[in-house]
């Protein structure tokens, strides 16, 4: 549950945390604040359910981790005091907040793989790679980088050689869902080089310029059919795409005096 690289100073009020219970008492709990350095929290008891609870004991357990939003933060000459509310967190921010802690988790853990890889100290990996990823989402950099080349991490101000093998390493842990639409294409000619305007036209929408994060494939499956298949890691891309090859068809199949010819949806599936 430990992260490599914490979080220095203080949380705010009102920020959601994820806490690790680590003694109960019948008056509140102590947790440590898993996103900070050497920090602890007070859960109040009062603070624990929008319910009355006769036992704390029945809804707080050691080592359970939990999100709190923080009510109090007090700098004393010794220490630093930091109370967490439970019953003042939404379902909804809770889940939101499991959600970035795993991603966060799992960006923590392709840095430390790699620092391990280099022969890096885990301080060295903080300095020259974690710093430029905790100002944004760590993990959708990564996960840009899967999709783009190591020259997105370059671009965030991390070196080459730590960005070369982050992405390596990151290829092997972050699978990149895709949104796959197909079509049908049924495209007839009847004229004597009919076999010929189909092929150009076919090879028309294989040349479409289309960006490095969609794929397009174009194959028969008996002719007059031709299925054509879109994979783009969104929806909104996957349909752009498909409707700019169904205004394609309808202009090239003019152009070059196609006697039948249309395009329709086949499927859309979730990869």
């Amino acid at each position: 549950m430990s992260l490599p690289f914490r979080r220095r100073g203080v949380p705010e009020i009102g920020e959601l945390v994820v806490a690790q219970v680590k003694k109960v008492f019948d008056y509140g709990a102590y947790a440590d604040l898993l996103e900070y350095q050497n920090l602890e929290a007070f859960i109040p008891w009062s603070e624990i359910s929008t319910k009355y609870v006769k036992d704390i004991r029945e809804i707080l357990k050691e080592k359970q981790v939990v999100v709190g939003k923080v009510i109090r933060v007090e700098k004393k000459p010794t220490r630093i005091e930091v109370d967490i509310s439970l019953k003042r967190v939404m379902e909804g921010e809770k889940r939101i907040k499991m959600l970035r802690w795993k991603r966060m988790q799992k960006a923590q853990k392709i840095v430390e793989l790699t620092a391990k890889k280099l022969g890096k100290s885990l301080d060295e990996a903080y300095k020259e790679v974690w710093v430029h990823l905790e100002r944004m989402d760590p993990l959708s950099i990564l996960e840009d980088a899967v999709m783009m080349g190591s020259q997105k991490l370059v671009e965030v101000g991390i070196n080459e050689q730590w960005a070369k093998a982050i992405y390596e390493e990151a290829e092997k842990h972050i699978t990149i869902k895709t949104v796959r639409i197909r079509g049908i294409a049924k495209i007839i000619s009847y004229k004597p080089d009919g076999v010929e305007r189909i092929k150009k036209l076919l090879t028309e929408i294989k040349n479409l310029s289309l960006s490095s994060q969609v794929k397009l494939d174009v194959y028969t499956i008996g002719a007059p059919r031709y299925r054509i298949e879109i994979e783009a890691h969104d929806y909104k891309t996957a349909e752009e795409v498909f409707n700019k090859i169904s205004s394609l068809i309808d202009k090239l199949a003019k152009n070059m005096e196609i006697d039948s010819y249309s395009f329709e949806r086949e499927e859309i599936q979730k990869g």
